[in-house]
């Protein structure tokens, strides 16, 4: 995996949003946690990232929400859908808007992390 692409991860959660920072840093990316969609949105370094991984549920703008809006702003990042909500119909939805991969909590690391490299070969 290239050594220095920026995996944003914005779930409301801290401490999955933690465990998927180290995670990623394990395999010598660098990550960045946001605990909204309109923190990571706010933020300066989110034009920066190579890779989106995403909550579906959050207080405010859900994970679909923000899809929805870097897709019409023409901001075109790899998106991975991490939710303890991935059902049939969330995985047809997030993919038929250009997610990369919708995977369940608690999800596998090597899932994950396959999900990652093939959201980075698409950036």
């Amino acid at each position: 995996m290239a050594e220095t692409a920026k995996i944003a991860i914005v779930d409301d959660d801290q401490e999955i949003r933690e465990a998927i920072m180290t995670l990623v840093e394990t395999v010598g990316l660098r990550a960045e946690g946001f605990s909204s969609a309109e923190e990571f949105l706010s933020s300066p370094q989110a034009q920066n990232s190579a890779c989106l991984i995403l909550d579906v549920r959050m207080p405010g703008m859900s994970g679909f929400e923000l899809q929805r809006q870097l897709v019409v702003a023409n901001w075109r990042i790899p998106i991975i859908f991490v939710t303890a909500y991935a059902d049939e119909d969330v995985r047809v939805r997030a993919l038929a808007a250009g997610a990369v991969a919708v995977l369940a909590k608690p999800c596998r690391e090597e899932d994950l992390l396959g999900a990652i490299q093939a959201a980075l070969t698409q950036a």
